[in-house]
């Protein structure tokens, strides 16, 4: 991908984040804290509850590493539900990248109020040029941000380059299931303002051809298909309420979207789950 594409995309993507009907969606249906992929117990179960489940999943992974003395660079951090989640459980110093000045305004503000402010560093910037030296973290961490990126190789190099010896990469994502042709996934991801998702099997092969010995994948596809069944319902239910927030002509995009990712979900074309990946020699 060329230069002048990349930065096209950045600025899709800031674009995307920054516009207040993206930020309305993500604040009145999924909570406003965890803005991903949820775990859940039920199909019935609170979306942001669902959310925060997978945070704590995640965590697990590394839960041995964690704690005061480490610090973590969560990439595409939205509102920071993930790194105060650390913060606050762990202790970690945790540096938060994150494209949206919108929502790393209200990240500082809620890091504020809760006394995490000390712990957490908000830094507006793209992923796809991580703004520190080789070699500066314990931990990097990121959910569904992966998938909006223009160049995922230059960006998992970047995660590499970041990432101390010995140090662990932890990430969820949305991705098209293996085999899966890009352009049956086009209408899709329409809504994501991207061309094309990565699949389970690109990682993996991109993640070791780095470095990284251990890549782990955890596959829990099925989950994707209750979170999308879950945010189908909860637009529908609170339609009302969402067209006072993000207007009625994105509400109708998303009623029109989001049965789209629960068919694909159904059918088997998407993927997701959490890649838990180091260097163990």
């Amino acid at each position: 991908m060329g230069e002048g594409t990349t930065v096209d995309a950045v600025e899709t993507a800031r674009r995307y984040y920054g516009s207040s009907e993206v930020d309305g969606f993500y604040s009145t249906v999924w909570g406003g804290e965890d803005i991903h992929t949820g775990s859940y117990a039920d199909e019935h179960e609170p979306i942001a509850a669902a959310s925060r489940r997978t945070v704590e999943r995640a965590a697990a992974k590394i839960v041995g590493r964690l704690g005061p003395g480490v610090t973590v660079l969560d990439l595409g951090s939205g509102y920071g539900g993930p790194t105060r989640y650390l913060a606050e459980r762990f202790g970690c110093r945790v540096v938060a990248l994150n494209i949206s000045e919108s929502q790393n305004e209200r990240h500082r503000r809620t890091n504020a109020e809760r006394g995490l402010d000390r712990l957490v560093e908000v830094v507006t910037g793209s992923f796809q040029d991580i703004p520190f030296p080789d070699g500066r973290f314990d931990v990097v961490w990121s959910q569904e941000a992966f998938c909006h990126s223009p160049d995922r190789t230059r960006l998992l190099a970047e995660v590499v380059r970041v990432l101390k010896p010995q140090g662990d990469l932890v990430f969820t994502d949305v991705m098209a299931a293996d085999g899966v042709p890009p352009e049956t996934l086009r209408t899709v991801v329409a809504r994501l303002e991207v061309s094309a998702l990565a699949a389970p099997g690109y990682y993996r092969e991109q993640i070791a051809r780095l470095g990284l010995t251990r890549v782990d994948f955890e596959d829990d596809s099925e989950q994707l298909l209750t979170h999308y069944r879950r945010l189908e319902e909860e637009t529908r239910r609170r339609a009302a309420e969402l067209r006072d927030v993000v207007g009625p002509g994105y509400l109708a995009g998303l009623l029109e979207n989001l049965p789209l990712w629960v068919d694909a979900c159904r059918a088997g074309r998407l993927s997701w789950g959490i890649f838990h990946c180091s260097d163990d020699r």
